[in-house]
């Protein structure tokens, strides 16, 4: 699918959509429950299956191929959690990477020979010291890579893995920690990344009963425990795709956009957009559940992209419109993406007419000469969508986006969202 934005003044309200990452863990957590839980999706972006984003319908399809029952309607999802261990569940992760490294120890501990399957660049991202720590404690893989089957039972003990891969990896285990039947913990052989990430887990099981004690590099649960429904759980606003339309707000001279449904006490790390932008020079306006973004003079600056990866496609549409550079560093994590973000967000800004350059770790953007347009890949990775589609608010003539049908992954109304703060979105 090929979009066309054709630029326009953005003004109004948008809704941010429930976040993605607490609703993976909710999912989780509510399949190993005691009673059925109600998960609630406020909202326009869950009124309906087919708006359901593609990486937690694979959360949903795995939890299900695990023996747990997921039904949904409208702005919500009933679990009701598996009753015995299944043998031999086929769980297609889709390219979903929170799916894989979520469920990886999870299945491991609660099935019999669960095979794992993925697609697009999933198959390419790095598994291997799961893998190996899975194998520390009795399970064994058939492949180092997908697709590959599982064996044997996991046990319990000292789980030691880095921390600086994927925090994705320290997830998993944490959520799998009140499954395994002896008292366990987790220990970590590197430096944290992305550590807010943490913060979204232990705060979700905590909402289920369940509590993670930290001691430096070192996690286990306070006493041993099980998961416990709370009934009825609400998932919050997503700072991750609210931010598309805060750093729009900041884009066009006259635009003006609130986006609302958002806690300012969120663990989400990516709420750190706010005083990101700051340092550009923009003064957004955060207050109750709304964050509000004017279009104003912005200035290049020094970004440590590590802790909010996410940010960078979108934040980088800003640097294209700030006067001198602004440097991204930290950033090699973000080439094993669903795209190789340093790579791809570098070819955006050029198709769109602007100056970027890269090295292994780091990505500079220079101020471009306002006439931004043309058209762009997707890379099929849903972060590039978006922000190829709010750098239209710096363009001249309308911003071509090739199969953009990749924003599927995680937002699928955001086209809509768009032209209801007057963008003009056309499928060519």
């Amino acid at each position: 699918m090929t979009v066309q934005i054709t630029p326009s003044v953005l003004q109004g309200t948008v809704t941010a959509i429930p976040s993605k990452s607490e609703l993976h863990r909710a999912l989780i957590c509510a399949a190993f429950c005691n009673t059925a839980t109600d998960i609630i999706v406020p909202g326009s972006a869950y009124l309906s299956a087919e708006m359901i984003p593609d990486d937690i319908n694979a959360t949903v399809s795995c939890l299900s191929a695990l023996g747990a029952i997921i039904d949904f309607s409208q702005n919500k999802f009933r679990v009701t959690p598996l009753s015995k261990r299944v043998s031999n569940p086929k769980l297609n992760c889709k390219e979903s990477g929170s799916t894989l490294r979520f469920l990886l120890p999870v299945a491991a501990a609660s099935s019999e020979n669960a095979f794992f399957e993925g697609e697009g660049r999933l198959p390419e991202r790095p598994i291997k010291d799961m893998i190996t720590v899975l194998a520390d404690h009795g399970v064994s893989s058939s492949a180092s890579a997908l697709p590959f089957e599982l064996s044997g039972h996991l046990e319990g003990g000292t789980f030691t893995i880095p921390g600086d891969v994927s925090s994705q990896y320290l997830t998993g285990l944490l959520l799998t920690l009140p499954l395994l039947s002896q008292q366990s913990d987790i220990v970590l052989s590197t430096e944290l990344r992305s550590s807010a990430y943490i913060d979204i887990t232990i705060d979700m099981m905590k909402r289920f009963g369940v509590e993670v004690e930290c001691e430096k590099n070192r996690y286990y649960l306070s006493s041993p425990s099980s998961y416990r429904s709370p009934g009825t759980l609400t998932i919050g606003g997503d700072w991750s795709n609210a931010a598309a339309f805060i750093v729009a707000g900041i884009l066009g001279k006259n635009n003006s956009i609130e986006v609302d449904n958002l806690d300012l006490s969120s663990p989400q790390g990516d709420k750190a957009v706010i005083e990101i932008l700051r340092s550009f020079g923009a003064e957004p306006i955060a207050g109750g559940s709304e964050v509000k973004t004017e279009g104003c003079d912005l200035h290049g600056t020094v970004v440590d992209i590590d802790p909010t990866p996410d940010l960078m496609p979108v934040l980088s549409i800003a640097a294209m419109k700030a006067t001198g550079s602004t440097t991204f560093y930290n950033a090699s994590r973000l080439r094993i993406k669903e795209s190789d973000r340093i790579k791809s967000v570098e070819k955006l800004i050029q198709s769109l007419n602007g100056c970027a350059e890269s090295t292994e770790d780091t990505l500079t953007v220079t101020a471009s000469d306002g006439k931004a347009g043309g058209t762009v890949d997707s890379f099929n990775d849903h972060r590039i969508v978006m922000a190829a589609a709010i750098a239209s608010c710096l363009a001249e003539s309308p911003v071509l986006i090739n199969d953009a049908q990749a924003i599927n992954k995680s937002y699928p109304s955001f086209f809509e969202d768009l032209k209801s703060v007057g963008g003009k979105v056309d499928v060519i």
